[in-house]
């Protein structure tokens, strides 16, 4: 059976748009607000197995764009050790070539952290997964093509599609994922293919 996902950023927090790593920060007013307009916009399928992070503003918008989601710790954020809550440009003062080298070297980690590489190897095993009628991932459709929704993170939007693409991981800076993006990628007998999203 094939299968047709949609891999959903969730809404900028309040901590984001301050320029600060990610540390479980819920949505405020703000974010809700943006992930409950997505609702209108956004044409996501009823029948669809629906997962989502465990990091709450996942949880905040899955609920806001009216999915019923299972939690996956596979689809965590990246692990970002040491510097998870620090504002960026407080790092960039004070461990610019650090910085420097996380941002351009899918094979450099946050200190305590998880590279870019290492991201696209957990999501390519959930990937692969989802065609596993033994992994729990899948759900029964009564259609030919199982419909698969999840809400998470941009990197791992980025991950999906490095992996679906057998792409580099270099390539990772060079590809931009807003939030509230949505990117959807198909498997079938000749493996998974990028889409443009068709909502």
């Amino acid at each position: 059976m094939d299968t047709r996902l949609l891999l959903v950023s969730h809404a900028a927090t309040a901590a984001q748009r301050a320029g600060r790593i990610p540390a479980d920060d819920p949505l405020d007013a703000r974010g809700l607000a943006e992930a409950e307009a997505a609702r209108m916009r956004v044409a996501l399928p009823g029948n669809a197995a629906a997962f989502v992070s465990p990091a709450v503003c996942a949880r905040d918008t899955a609920l806001a764009l009216g999915l019923a989601a299972t939690v996956d710790r596979t689809l965590a954020d990246m692990n970002y050790g040491n510097w998870q809550g620090r504002r960026l440009a407080d790092l960039a003062r004070q461990a610019p070539h650090d910085l420097a080298a996380w941002t351009r070297d899918p094979d450099a980690a946050p200190h305590g952290g998880e590279s870019f590489s290492q991201l696209v190897t957990r999501m390519g095993k959930w990937l692969d997964a989802l065609n596993n009628p033994t992994s729990g991932l899948t759900r029964e459709a009564s259609s030919h093509t199982r419909e698969v929704v999840a809400v998470t993170h941009a990197p791992l939007l980025r991950a999906a599609i490095v992996y679906a693409l057998e792409a580099s991981p270099t390539v990772f800076t060079r590809i931009e994922i807003a939030p509230l993006s949505v990117v959807e990628l198909r498997r079938s007998q000749r493996g998974w293919t990028w889409w443009p999203a068709s909502m």
